[in-house]
């Protein structure tokens, strides 16, 4: 039987690695020792030149399946990993089938849920992550996308400003429609609850929580910010034709969440007494393409929202709001970000993104100016954010590890 490969982007190194080797056996020279989640099927992580790539094997169905929908997700813009190929018709040395191989790219400065709770995060945290999960998920709904498999394992987690963002990582039971109607929705929040509890309950009884986490109260969680995100983006608005002032509140609110929108459907009475509203949800990622169109910086919504701020702090400290937003960005960038950027050490580049570090700066400058009793400099501020606390962080990129 002939090996195939097929690949939307073709990376050469592909054919390099020992295919003829079940994944449990790939040499410790191929493998990246990375954090792993958990899976039903073997996972590894390997790195061929400057390229990081996860492989799965499955069945060649499967593969092929889970491939083109991943395709599909990346397409429509969701989070979610990017497929890099499907491997089939390998072959170990006697002769016999080894399963196919998925593909996907490395999430850079990602990790799965049980190594965050490695990293510092604790019972306290855990609603944080959940909220990750509720956004995914209502997001993955919104685009027609039925998950069928929801849980802490099929996703990994990237920080975002004190938040988490979530990605989809395995598609494998996922279907695209038209529109997720309640019902499926219904059954992927129930089967989330399940999943998750039983995961957090492992957890927790593996020792890697310091306090109990109370799996009840974590799923009515899930389910009622479920609920919320999901009405608050979708629901019907009611109100009087001397309300209208409500329908730019609607979309300041939507946009507050990160969200933006498409168009408003507006229906009104027959007497134009009542006004009702119903918003069609473009994507969360409002803040992120405004700081991408002002700075070129891609970054999660939470880190966006974070440099806005301090955009707009030091657009009114230099008195500059007459002045065009993209050369006051750049301005900013030139003066502030890129220098504190230039201050971290080489060997601390790969401990987590540059927006969060930012972020994280920030919160340090809090700190300290209220234990100072005045606002202390920025870069003061990253000289010791850097030397404490930053250089200690393990890495979260594959930058810098063997």
């Amino acid at each position: 039987m002939a090996m195939r490969i097929v690949a939307s982007r073709p990376d050469p190194a592909v054919l390099t690695l020992p295919w003829h080797l079940p994944l449990e056996e790939w040499p410790e020279d191929v493998v990246v020792p990375l954090p792993r989640g958990l899976s039903r099927h073997v996972v590894r992580i390997v790195r061929l030149n400057s390229s990081v790539y996860a492989v799965k094997e499955t069945h060649g169905d499967i593969a092929f399946r889970e491939y083109r929908m991943l395709r599909d997700l990346q397409r429509m813009g969701m989070p979610s990993v990017v497929p890099q190929g499907v491997v089939t018709g390998r072959e170990d040395a006697d002769g016999e089938e080894l399963p196919a191989a998925l593909i996907t790219r490395h999430l850079q400065f990602s990790l799965p849920y049980r190594s965050l709770f490695s990293r510092g995060m604790d019972a306290e945290h855990v609603p944080t992550l959940i909220d990750a999960i509720v956004v995914l998920l209502v997001r993955l709904h919104l685009a027609g996308f039925y998950w069928g498999d929801v849980s802490l394992s099929n996703v990994l987690f990237r920080r975002d400003a004190g938040a988490l963002a979530a990605y989809l990582v395995d598609a494998e039971t996922g279907e695209l429609h038209e529109s997720v109607g309640d019902r499926l929705r219904d059954y992927d929040i129930t089967v989330g609850c399940e999943n998750i509890f039983a995961e957090l309950m492992d957890l927790s009884a593996s020792g890697a929580v310091q306090k109990e986490i109370d799996g009840f109260a974590i799923i009515e969680h899930l389910r009622t910010r479920y609920e919320a995100l999901w009405n608050e983006l979708t629901g019907l608005e009611e109100f009087r034709a001397d309300e209208m002032w409500r329908i730019e509140q609607r979309v300041e609110r939507l946009n507050d969440l990160g969200f933006d929108v498409d168009e408003l459907d507006i229906v009104t009475d027959l007497g134009g007494d009542t006004i009702r509203i119903q918003p069609k949800v473009v994507d969360l990622g409002h803040h992120a393409r405004e700081i991408r169109d002002l700075t070129g910086m891609s970054v999660e919504d939470n880190q966006a929202r974070r440099l806005l701020n301090d955009l707009a702090a030091f657009t009114a400290h230099f008195d500059l709001g007459r002045e065009d937003r993209h050369l006051v960005a750049s301005r900013w960038m030139h003066d502030v970000f890129e220098p504190i950027m230039a201050m971290i050490p080489p060997d601390a580049t790969g401990k987590l993104e540059p927006a969060e570090v930012f972020h994280e700066i920030l919160e340090h400058r809090w700190y300290l100016s209220e234990r100072a009793g005045h606002e202390v400099d920025i870069k003061e501020t990253a000289r010791d954010y850097i030397d404490r606390f930053l250089t200690t962080r393990a890495d979260e990129a594959i930058a810098g590890q063997e």
